[in-house]
């Protein structure tokens, strides 16, 4: 049997939808097939899964950006765990500013 990683995007719902698991993936809408289809994207859950994608999505796409963390530059697992652990602190830093109101 091939692992979950190896599966196309049809085989993995598939699998999923074989386990009673409904699959919270992306649908794609650009003229091309998408194993995503009413059965799924009709609940309220999909959309409220959709939009919390997006916000995860966020903090990777500044380290990305931003933190410089597009290409390692450290060798090593506990090296790079550190350098990953540092700039999640410092996205989390980021994002803490816009949630603490501002001083009067």
């Amino acid at each position: 049997m091939p692992q979950i990683g190896e599966l196309g995007g049809f085989e993995f719902v598939a699998v999923l939808r074989a386990h009673n698991v409904t699959p919270h993936v992306a649908q794609n809408t650009t003229n091309r097939r998408s194993p995503i289809d009413g059965r799924t994207t009709r609940h309220p859950g999909y959309a409220l899964s959709g939009r919390l994608r997006g916000r995860i999505e966020e903090v990777f796409g500044w380290t990305k950006a931003a933190a410089g963390f597009r290409k390692t530059h450290r060798r090593g697992l506990a090296r790079v765990g550190w350098m990953f652990t540092l700039t999640a602190t410092a996205s989390n830093l980021v994002r803490l500013t816009k949630l603490v109101p501002a001083a009067a």
